[in-house]
């Protein structure tokens, strides 16, 4: 029987000819990732495995809003110094986790890359096994280069078409999550001939939200467009796809017709099973909107707010908030013009964290509040106030419902 892509992705890592569904490996990994939370209560290692092997990301909460978190710096700082941990992505080089990663390309087709964040899934993209696991696993790592996974089945989705103009991955994955639902202890594979014309950014947005219908992994095929990727972004080019085999064994296989799709919102409490057309959602008023997360803050959603936001003004009583998921996305967005015309419109842009998106700082909720979110979770009291409403939307249904105050569909403004 063949395998899947995680299947083969994990037999190279464990050094046996085949793994299947039920298997417990133990594998090397290839990239693990540590981030500034870790650094709060950090055991201090005396020695780790292979420093090269190795990437520190300030991401969480920078730059500190606390003393806890400058004291993290300062112990993360001296660590990479210690050790001589050259991936060191300090304040002015930082960004979210996964947004990182991306534009370094530590997360290799055919590979297994570890980190604290429970979104590292984001890295299979680019057809890289990459979860995240705890502190006290990532340190254990740190030390061995080694961890262990249960060998879970896979659910295949089978992409068809091409996406409508307006339609995002995050569309594609509210519509994946309203209508399937969970995915406990399963990998999720994609590819299919819609594949080729799924942009990468959308591909991480997918993936990155596989930890929304709890899978295991979320991994897809490799081509053309993802190997143009990770050539313009100086890849190592030292890796070798996983390919899924064509007798390879699936517990489901699911079509999706990118092109049948719709704008989709999330209601209040979860994603699973709780996602719907936005013209079938409840007429609600919005308090906050935001854009951002290792979801949706790429450049490209900072493209697709600019210009909604074009030539248009924040409802008086919205919050919009927006923010670039690294320093490069930062950059780039200004030189592009994006921010202006972001800002210009009345909103908001904020440094690069992962901030509002896990209640924390630059955004957070309060009681009695409405949110439209275009990051990863919409769970009570996840962005502040257990007493506050979140909504999960794209970035386009974001942008143009900042403007008109509800929650709305954006092919109204689009068209």
């Amino acid at each position: 029987m063949g395998m899947t892509m995680v299947e083969k992705i994990l037999a190279r890592a464990s050094g046996r000819p085949a793994v299947q569904a039920g298997d417990t490996v133990v594998a090397r990994v290839d990239m693990n990732v540590l981030i500034d939370l870790m650094f709060t209560r950090w055991p201090d290692p005396l020695t780790i495995a292979d420093a090269d092997r190795t990437a520190i990301v300030l991401d969480h909460a920078v730059p500190a809003p606390s003393v806890v978190d400058a004291d993290a710096g300062v112990l993360a700082r001296r660590f990479a110094a210690r050790f001589g941990i050259d991936r060191f992505y300090d304040v002015g080089r930082h960004g979210i986790c996964h947004q990182v990663i991306a534009e370094n390309a530590l997360a290799l087709p055919g590979q297994v890359l570890t980190c604290t964040d429970s979104h590292t899934c984001a890295g299979g993209a680019y057809n890289n096994a990459a979860r995240g696991l705890g502190p006290v696993e990532i340190v254990s790592i740190l030390c061995t280069g080694e961890t262990w996974y249960g060998v879970a089945p896979t659910i295949r989705y089978e992409l068809t078409g091409a996406l409508p103009a307006g339609i995002t991955g995050k569309d594609v994955f509210l519509h994946l999550a309203g209508t399937w639902g969970d995915a406990t202890n399963h990998t999720l594979e994609f590819g299919g001939p819609g594949l080729a014309s799924l942009p990468m950014n959308d591909r991480r947005t997918i993936a990155t939200q596989g930890a929304e219908v709890s899978a295991d992994f979320s991994v897809f095929e490799f081509d053309e467009r993802c190997a143009a990727h990770l050539r313009e972004h100086g890849a190592d080019p030292d890796f070798t796809p996983a390919h899924p085999d064509p007798d390879a064994a699936y517990v489901d296989t699911r079509e999706i017709d990118l092109g049948a799709l719709h704008p989709y919102v999330a209601r209040p409490g979860r994603v699973s099973a709780n996602a719907v057309p936005v013209p079938d959602v409840e007429d609600r008023a919005v308090h906050q909107c935001f854009i951002g997360s290792c979801a949706n803050g790429q450049l490209d959603d900072l493209r697709i707010a600019a210009e909604i936001l074009d030539g248009r003004q924040v409802a008086r009583q919205v919050r919009l908030i927006v923010t670039p998921a690294s320093q490069q996305v930062y950059r780039d967005a200004v030189r592009l013009g994006y921010v202006q015309a972001i800002a210009d419109a009345g909103a908001v842009v904020t440094n690069s964290t992962c901030g509002a998106c896990f209640g924390y700082h630059m955004g957070v909720l309060g009681a009695g509040e409405v949110c439209l979110t275009a990051s990863t979770r919409n769970f009570r009291g996840r962005m502040g106030s257990p007493d506050a409403e979140i909504y999960m939307a794209s970035t386009a249904t974001v942008a143009t419902s900042a403007v008109t105050g509800r929650i709305t569909d954006p092919r109204t403004v689009l068209a």
